[in-house]
C-alpha cells in the first residue's frame, strides 16, 4: 500500500515541537498543533472576563506557539505566511482529530514516565496505519511503548529532529525492536525528499549517534581546556574552524544549546551505561553545574561562558573565567599553528596541519581530537552498523566538517594510531585488524565511486564481478569480516565530484568546470574562491554555451561550493579602480553582459541551481535561465548598493523587464508600482531570508521551483531540462521594455529623498539611489517609452563605471572585504 502524508500532528508545542510544526508547514503539510491545558488564567485573560473553559484559554500555549513562530529569529518558517497550516488545539479536546491525521510526532518533555502515558493516550484515539513517533533525543524507544499494543508498536518509531529544525540537516531515525522495516524506509525516503533531512538510521542506544558522539566530544574538551589550563576564548580559538568545526565552537555552542539542556543529556549516558570509565567521562564538571545553578544557562538567559554587555560603542563580549567564576575582555589569541590552520581552505589538511603543530594549541587539539576518534571506533557496533552513519551524525546534526572517520583519514590513519599507541592508548581491535591488513584508511575513491569500511557477518565467499574493486580484503573478527562496499548514494542526489572522478570535465579553467551529467545534459560548475565571478567564470558561461549548442540538449548551472556566487570578485574590481584602470573595468561589466545577454537567447535551455547566498552575480546568472530550480535555504539578493554599486551584469534590466511583463497587455495598467518595488529591494541590498521569500521579493519567478533537499538540485534541474527540451524548447524572443520615464524616475527620487530627510539613508546613499532610479525608470525618456535591453545595459555600464570612480564606493569595497559587513558612509 503507498503512503502519503497530507497532514500530521505535533504534540507539545514548546521551541522544538512547534520549531518541527514550522517545517511540517514549509514542507506543504497542514499540521495539528496540540499541548496541555492550562491550569490558571493570566492577568490578561482575566481582565478579558474569559474563564478555564474558553477554548481561547485552553488552546492558548498552542496558539502562542504559533504566534511566536513569526516573531523567532532565526526564522523557523520559509515564509510567515505558512503558519496559517498550523492548527492550534490541546490535548483534552483534540485528541480525536488524531484519527484524521498521517503522522503524530510526540515532542513533550523528556521523561519516560510522561511519554508512556501520552502514547497510551495517543493509542486510544489511533487509528491504524497511522504513523506515531517520537521526537527524543535519547530515550529509548522500545522503554516508551512497553505495554503498547502489536500493531502501535509496528508503527512507532523515533524521528529526531535536531534544532532548529529548519536549519540543520540531521534527523536520527530509531526503529523499535518491533517496528515494520517498511515503515522505516517510507518515513527515511519521505523525510530526505519532502522534508530535506539528512537522515541516519540509528540503534536505540543512549542518546543515539548524534548527541552520543557529540556531548562525549564537547566534555573530553572541557576535560582537556582545564588540563591545559586554557582559557573559554582560547579553546573556541581552536576547536572551530581551525578544527572544522562551526564558528561558534565549543563553549559558545555550550551557550547555544543551553547549559541545563547540556547537562540533562549528558545525564543521560551517565545513567544508563554501565563501564565506569565511560560514566567518569560523562560526569559534567562542576563547574558547569554551578554556572547551571546560578542560572547562567547560556544565550537564552544572557550569559554562560560569554557575557554580553552595552558599551558606548554598542557592545562587548566578554568571557567566563572559570576559577574566579568572573567574566573578563577576551583576549586576543597569538599562535603561528592557528594562523597557519587558518590559511588552508580543505578542511582535512587545515586539521591535520592544527593537530601536527608543536605550540599549547595543537596539543589541546590533538588530545581533544585522537579521544573522540577513539570513542567513536569503541562504540561503532552499539551504537551504528556504518560508520558512514556516524559521520553523517556529526557533520550533519553538529555541523562538522568532516566526521570522526573521515578526519582519522585525513590526518593518516596509519601515522594517528601510531602517534596515540605512543601515548600509551588502547586502539579498539577492530582498527588495528583493518590497519594490519594493508589498509590506509577507511574510506577510498576508486574509479569514480566512494568505497567504506564495513563489518559483515562472516558467510561463506560470494563471487563478485570485480572483487578487486569491492573488496581491499576480508579479515576475520569475531566471526565478522571487514571490507571495502560501495558506498550507497541516494539515486537523486548527483555528486559533481565524483562524475569528475568518473571522466575529466568536458572543459575546465581555474575558476569553473563544465561536467557531462549524462542523458545529453551538461553541468557548469563554479570553483572560485568563494565562487565570485571573474573572467575565469565569464569565460567559461561562454565557452559552455558552444560546447552546449555542439553536442548537449541543455545546460544546468550549479555547484557543491558553500555558496552558489556570493556576486563579482570585489578584491580584483577594486584593485583595478585604485589603479584608475576604468577599461579594464568596462571591458569586465561588457563581458559580463554580453554573455549573460546571450544567456537568456540561448538556443538550448539553461536551468539555474543556486543554494545558500546568491548575492549579485549570482542573481543576474539566475535571471537569464529559464527556469530556477533553487534549495529552500537561498538567501538572494542584489545586494551591489552595499558596496557602493548599483548591479550592472543584467540586473537593473531584468527587473525592469519583469516589471514591464506584469502589466503587458494592459495598456492603461500604471507600471509605477512595480517598479518602486525593485527600487526599494535593491537600493536596500535586500537579502531573502528563504527560497520563498526570494521569490515574493521578485529576484526570481513564480514559477520557479523550491527543492527542499539541497542535495537533490542537479538532479532536478537535469530533468527539467530534459523536460523543457522534450517539450520541443524554443528561445525566448527579444523584446523592447516598457518604461517609466523621466516622471517615474522624479518619483522614485522623491522616496529617495524623503528617506535621507528622515536620517534612513546617507547622503552617498542618496546618491547611489539616482542612479538606480535613472536605470530602472529607463532614463531621460517619456514616460511609457519602449526601450531596447541593449539601452538600459549601457545605463547599468555608465553608472557602474562612474561609481567605481568615487572614493566613497572604493572605501565600502574595501570595508566589505577586511570586515565582512557593509559600510554606511
Amino acid at each position: 500500500m503507498s503512503r502519503m502524508i497530507r497532514r500530521a500532528a505535533v504534540i507539545g508545542s514548546g521551541v522544538m515541537g512547534s520549531g518541527i510544526a514550522a517545517h511540517l508547514a514549509n514542507s506543504g503539510i497542514a499540521c495539528l498543533l496540540l499541548d496541555i491545558v492550562p491550569e490558571t488564567l493570566t492577568a490578561e485573560e482575566a481582565a478579558r472576563g474569559l474563564n478555564l473553559t474558553d477554548a481561547k484559554v485552553r488552546n492558548r500555549l498552542a496558539v502562542s506557539a504559533v504566534a511566536g513562530l513569526r516573531k523567532t529569529h532565526p526564522a523557523p518558517l520559509y515564509d510567515s505566511a505558512f503558519s496559517e497550516l498550523i492548527t492550534a488545539g490541546n490535548i483534552e479536546d483534540n485528541l480525536e482529530q488524531l484519527k484524521e491525521v498521517d503522522w503524530i510526532i510526540e515532542v513533550v518533555v523528556e521523561d519516560l514516565a510522561v511519554k508512556r502515558s501520552l502514547l497510551e493516550k495517543i493509542e486510544s484515539n489511533w487509528q491504524e496505519g497511522t504513523i506515531v513517533s517520537s521526537n527524543t533525543s535519547g530515550i529509548s524507544i522500545n522503554e516508551m511503548v512497553r505495554g503498547r499494543s502489536k500493531a502501535f508498536k509496528r508503527h512507532f518509531l523515533g524521528t529526531h529532529f535536531f534544532n532548529p529544525p529548519r536549519y540543520l540537516k540531521l534527523l536520527e531515525i530509531i526503529p523499535g525492536e518491533e517496528t515494520d522495516p517498511a515503515i522505516v524506509d517510507f518515513m527515511s525516503s519521505f523525510c530526505n525528499k519532502a522534508l530535506g533531512k539528512g537522515v541516519v538510521k540509528t540503534k536505540d542506544t543512549p542518546n543515539f549517534i548524534g548527541n552520543r558522539i557529540g556531548t562525549y566530544g564537547l566534555l573530553v574538551t572541557l576535560q582537556e581546556m582545564r588540563e591545559a589550563g586554557c582559557s573559554v576564548d582560547e579553546v573556541d580559538a581552536v576547536t572551530g574552524p581551525a578544527l572544522g568545526r562551526p564558528k561558534s565552537a565549543t563553549l559558545r555552542t555550550l551557550d547555544v544549546v543551553g547549559l541545563d539542556t547540556f547537562v540533562h543529556v549528558a545525564q543521560n549516558v551517565h545513567d544508563h551505561v554501565a563501564d565506569e570509565g565511560e560514566k567518569a567521562v560523562f560526569n559534567v564538571p562542576e563547574y558547569v553545574r554551578e554556572m547551571v545553578a546560578r542560572g547562567w544557562n547560556g544565550a537564552k538567559r544572557g550569559q554562560g561562558f560569554y557575557k554580553s554587555i552595552p558599551t558606548k560603542r554598542g557592545k562587548e563580549i566578554l568571557a567566563l573565567d572559570i576559577d574566579s567564576m568572573e567574566y573578563q575582555p577576551r583576549r586576543k589569541i597569538d599562535s603561528e599553528t592557528l594562523a597557519r590552520a587558518g590559511k588552508i581552505r580543505e578542511a582535512g589538511e587545515r586539521i591535520r596541519t592544527l593537530i601536527n603543530g608543536e605550540d599549547r594549541y595543537a596539543r589541546l587539539a590533538w588530545n581533544a581530537t585522537k579521544k573522540v576518534l577513539l570513542y567513536s571506533a569503541e562504540k561503532l557496533d552499539e551504537i551504528s552498523d556504518s560508520i558512514v552513519e556516524i559521520d553523517r551524525a556529526m557533520k550533519w546534526g553538529f555541523n562538522w566538517d568532516l566526521g570522526p572517520f573521515e578526519i582519522w583519514d585525513a590526518i593518516g590513519l596509519e601515522a594517528s594510531v601510531s602517534r596515540m599507541e605512543a601515548e600509551g592508548l588502547a586502539i579498539p581491535e577492530w582498527v588495528k585488524q583493518w590497519i594490519t591488513a594493508g589498509n590506509h584508511s577507511f574510506y577510498k575513491w576508486q574509479n569514480g565511486r566512494i568505497y567504506h569500511f564495513q563489518a559483515v557477518p562472516d558467510a561463506p565467499a560470494v563471487q563478485h564481478g570485480d572483487r578487486s574493486e569491492a573488496y581491499s580484503s576480508d579479515v576475520g573478527t569475531h566471526s565478522r569480516r571487514q571490507r571495502y562496499a560501495v558506498l550507497e548514494q541516494d539515486p537523486e542526489s548527483i555528486s559533481l565530484r565524483s562524475l569528475k572522478e568518473r571522466n575529466p570535465a568536458v572543459l575546465s579553467n581555474r575558476d569553473a568546470s563544465l561536467i557531462d551529467l549524462g542523458a545529453g545534459v551538461a553541468c557548469l560548475e563554479f570553483h572560485s574562491p568563494n565562487n565570485a565571478i571573474g573572467d575565469g567564470i565569464i569565460e567559461m558561461i561562454e565557452k559552455s554555451m558552444e560546447e552546449v549548442r555542439r553536442g548537449f540538449k541543455g545546460l544546468v548551472i550549479a555547484n557543491e561550493g558553500k555558496n552558489f556566487c556570493v556576486g563579482a570578485d570585489l578584491k580584483l574590481l577594486l584593485g583595478s579602480a585604485e589603479k584608475k584602470d576604468w577599461p579594464a573595468i568596462d571591458k569586465m561589466i561588457q563581458a559580463l553582459q554580453s554573455t549573460l545577454l546571450r544567456l537568456k537567447y540561448f538556443e538550448k535551455p539553461v536551468v539555474a541551481a543556486p543554494h545558500q547566498m546568491t548575492l549579485g552575480g549570482g542573481v543576474e546568472i539566475c535571471l537569464a535561465a529559464d527556469q530556477v530550480n533553487l534549495a529552500a535555504e537561498t538567501y538572494a539578493g542584489l545586494v551591489e548598493t552595499g558596496v557602493g554599486l548599483i548591479p550592472a551584469g543584467g540586473g537593473c534590466k531584468e527587473m525592469a523587464a519583469r516589471a514591464a511583463a506584469v502589466i503587458k497587455g494592459y495598456p492603461e495598467a500604471d507600471l509605477q508600482p512595480f517598479i518602486n518595488r525593485p527600487f526599494e529591494m535593491i537600493g536596500a541590498a535586500k537579502v531573502s531570508a528563504s527560497a520563498y521569500e526570494a521569490k515574493n521579493l521578485g529576484w526570481l519567478r513564480k514559477s520557479d521551483r523550491v527543492i527542499a533537499n539541497r542535495d537533490h538540485l542537479v538532479y532536478e534541474a537535469k530533468k527539467t531540462v530534459l523536460s523543457l527540451d522534450a517539450l520541443g524548447y524554443a528561445a525566448p524572443r527579444e523584446e523592447k521594455i516598457k518604461v517609466v520615464g523621466e516622471n517615474g524616475k522624479a518619483l522614485l527620487l522623491l522616496g529617495a529623498d524623503h528617506l535621507r530627510r528622515s536620517g534612513y539613508i546617507s547622503d552617498y546613499d542618496r546618491t547611489i539611489a539616482g542612479k538606480l532610479a535613472h536605470i530602472l525608470s529607463g532614463g531621460n525618456v517619456p514616460p511609457g517609452a519602449s526601450v531596447t535591453e541593449q539601452y538600459l545595459l549601457d545605463l547599468e555600464r555608465e553608472a557602474f563605471l562612474s561609481l567605481c570612480g568615487e572614493t566613497k564606493t572604493q572605501d565600502r569595497i574595501r570595508h566589505m572585504l577586511v570586515r565582512g559587513k557593509p559600510l554606511r558612509n
